[in-house]
C-alpha cells in the first residue's frame, strides 16, 4: 500500500502564453481565458493533481484533474482546461509512466468538468473517453457527439462496463433525477494506493489558504476589502481573509453576513476609487460584510473538520440531495465497506485528505442526528432557489 507523500509542486510559472485556454467563451466563468495550473504529486510516483481557479465574479475555488498510473500508461479523471502548460506537463508524465489511455468525466451534471472533456480528447486521440451515463445539456438536450465527445471512441460508464476494472472499483452515487437532468457522480477508489477519487459530493475545506492561490492570488485580495475603493493589498492577512469570504460565497451563494449597500454608495466608492483598474473591477465592490462574517467562516471550516475532514457541500444538499438524504447516507454506508480506502482526493478545495473508510459511516450517523437541508441563516438563498425551482416546475416536489 501506498502511502500519501508531502504535496510538491512541479510547475509553478506565471503569465505564459502556454496557460491561454480559447474555449473559455464555451463557460465563461473566471479566470477566463488565461488558466494558470499548479501541478503536485499527491501519492509517489502513482497520482499526480492538475489544479486551476474557477468562479464567477472572483468567487474562485480549486478544480482539480487526477491523474492515475496504470498498470500500462496513465488515466485522467475529471479533466481541467487542456492549455499548452497542462499538456506539456503531461507529455513529462507519459514520458516516464507510458501513453494517456482513458480519459475518464465521473459526472453527468458538472459543467465546469464537462467543458474541457473534448479539448482534453482531442489532445490524445489514441484515449478512450469514459462518460458517466445520464449526460445532458441545457436549454437543448443535444447528441453526445454535438457535446463534443467522439463517437467512435466514447464509453459510458456502467453500460459498457467500467474501465480497469483490476486496478478500481467504481462507486455510483446516483442517479437522481433533477427535472432538468440527471446527477450521477462515480467515486473511483485506486485499490493500489488505498485513495477514493470523487468529484463535487464531498469536499475537504481548509483553515489556511490552498497552494494554488500563490500563482493568482486576485480573488483573495479582491475580497478581502471592505469596500471598492480600498486597493488590492496583497498580505497574508488579506489572502486569508479573502480565502474566508470565498467559501462563504461559494458554499452559501449569499450568507447572512452579506448584504447590498445602496447604489449612491457603490458608485461613490467607484468614483474616489484610485483604484480603477480592470484587476479590481475599477472600484466597483458592491458587497458589506457584517462583523460577525469572520465567524461564520470560521463555523463552516470548524463543521468540516468536525465532520471527519470532509463534508457534502450545502449548495448540493440543498440543491441536489435535498429530497434525497437516503440515496446519499446509502452511498456513504457504501464506501465505509471499502476497507482499504486510506485517502480521498476530491475535485474541488483540498487534497489529498487522509482518512479511514470507518469515517464516511460516522459521518452517515452525523447526518442523521441533524437537521438536513434547512431554511434557515445562510442555508436561505438556496432555500429561496429550490423554492423557485419547484414553482416554475423545474425540479419536481
Amino acid at each position: 500500500m501506498l502511502t500519501m507523500a508531502p504535496s510538491s509542486p512541479l510547475t509553478t510559472t506565471v503569465g505564459s502564453p502556454d496557460q491561454r485556454w480559447p474555449w473559455w467563451p464555451v463557460f465563461p466563468f473566471y479566470p477566463y481565458g488565461q488558466r494558470r495550473t499548479l501541478v503536485r504529486e499527491l501519492v509517489p510516483d502513482r497520482i499526480w493533481s492538475f489544479e486551476q481557479l474557477h468562479g464567477v465574479w472572483y468567487v474562485a475555488v480549486p478544480i482539480r484533474m487526477t491523474v492515475v498510473k496504470l498498470s500500462q500508461g496513465l488515466m485522467l479523471y475529471a479533466p481541467v482546461a487542456p492549455t499548452k502548460e497542462v499538456l506539456h506537463q503531461l507529455r513529462l508524465l507519459e514520458e516516464r509512466h507510458g501513453a494517456i489511455s482513458t480519459i475518464v468525466l465521473p459526472t453527468a451534471s458538472g459543467l465546469e468538468h464537462k467543458v474541457q472533456v473534448p479539448a482534453m480528447t482531442r489532445a490524445f486521440p489514441a484515449a478512450t473517453l469514459w462518460v458517466a451515463d445520464g449526460q445532458w445539456s441545457f436549454p437543448v438536450q443535444l447528441p453526445p457527439s454535438w457535446l463534443g465527445f467522439p463517437a467512435s471512441r466514447t464509453k459510458v460508464l456502467g453500460r459498457d462496463d467500467f474501465p480497469h476494472s483490476d486496478q478500481f472499483s467504481w462507486i455510483p452515487l446516483g442517479p437522481l433525477e433533477l427535472g432538468l437532468g440527471t446527477f450521477l457522480e462515480l467515486a473511483c477508489l485506486d485499490h493500489a494506493s488505498g485513495t477514493l477519487l470523487v468529484t463535487d459530493a464531498l469536499v475537504s475545506i481548509p483553515a489556511s489558504v490552498p497552494p494554488i492561490y500563490s500563482l493568482d492570488p486576485t480573488p483573495l485580495l479582491f475580497h478581502a476589502r471592505d469596500r471598492g475603493s480600498e486597493p488590492l493589498s496583497d498580505t497574508a492577512e488579506n489572502r486569508l481573509k479573502g480565502w474566508k469570504r470565498i467559501i462563504l460565497f461559494a458554499n452559501y451563494f449569499r450568507p447572512t453576513s452579506i448584504s447590498v449597500p445602496g447604489l449612491k454608495f457603490i458608485l461613490n466608492e467607484v468614483l474616489i476609487s484610485d483604484n480603477r483598474v480592470p484587476r479590481s473591477h475599477f472600484g466597483f465592490y458592491p458587497f458589506h460584510w457584517s462583523a460577525d462574517w469572520e465567524s461564520q467562516a470560521d463555523q463552516l471550516i470548524a463543521g468540516c473538520q468536525r465532520q471527519q475532514g470532509f463534508m457534502l457541500a450545502p449548495v448540493l444538499e440543498r440543491l441536489v440531495f435535498v429530497r434525497a438524504k437516503d440515496i446519499f447516507i446509502d452511498w456513504l454506508n457504501n464506501l465505509s465497506t471499502y476497507h482499504e480506502i486510506n485517502g480521498l482526493i476530491g475535485a474541488h478545495y483540498d487534497a489529498p485528505l487522509p482518512l479511514k473508510s470507518k469515517q464516511f459511516q460516522h459521518y452517515a450517523e452525523t447526518l442523521q442526528q441533524r437537521d438536513w437541508a434547512p431554511s434557515e441563516g445562510s442555508w436561505q438563498t438556496l432555500a429561496a432557489i429550490d423554492d423557485n425551482l419547484i414553482r416554475f416546475g423545474v425540479v419536481a416536489e
